[in-house]
């Protein structure tokens, strides 16, 4: 007579379903002997398909950028890797290095410095919101121009809009958190 487990065992067996983990090494232990001398095959995960290029009927790739309050709307085209930013050239919209730096990170990490021009308009926030809003639309962008940079722009983390924003302030508090100034007298 067979006792509890093994008639579990023997059922699982022939539907072929899996319950615990010693089943699954079980599985994979008489799977993965390989005859001596010869290497395991490993399968292949098959590579994701890339997407189509997405262009507008003057050889541009759009996209919108978003951080804080800022939306920028973002054009690129093959070019010498001139930015301008609501009609102004980065250095003076820009004039803080650090914001510049923020701007051309998508394209250092392409590897494509200097071979895209950049047209930008910007809304809404402050110099930096704006220039993260600009780098975001210019990753988007640069993934719809070459779709075989997103996974390498995407692992960097641009493609990802940043959703942090300033708290609200609450009644009875100075700030968000912040409280009126105590006084014991």
């Amino acid at each position: 007579m067979m006792s509890e487990t093994e008639t579990e065992t023997a059922a699982e067996a022939e539907t072929g379903a899996v319950q615990s983990l010693s089943d699954l090494k079980d599985l994979t232990g008489e799977a993965a002997a390989a005859p001596e001398g010869e290497a395991p095959v490993v399968p292949q995960a098959p590579a994701a398909p890339l997407r189509e290029q997405e262009l507008d009927a003057q050889g541009r790739a759009y996209a919108t950028g978003r951080r804080k309050d800022a939306v920028a709307r973002v054009w690129i085209k093959p070019g010498s890797g001139k930015i301008v930013v609501n009609g102004r050239d980065q250095e003076i919209y820009f004039a803080r290095p650090t914001l510049r730096l923020v701007i051309n990170q998508p394209f250092q990490v392409a590897e494509r410095s200097g071979q895209y021009d950049v047209v930008a308009t910007v809304k809404g926030g402050g110099l930096s919101g704006q220039a993260g809003a600009v780098k975001h639309g210019i990753a988007q962008a640069l993934t719809r121009f070459e779709p075989a940079l997103r996974g390498t722009v995407k692992a960097a983390g641009y493609l990802t809009r940043d959703s942090r924003v300033v708290e609200r302030k609450k009644y009875g508090r100075a700030k968000a958190r912040r409280s009126f100034q105590f006084s014991k007298r």
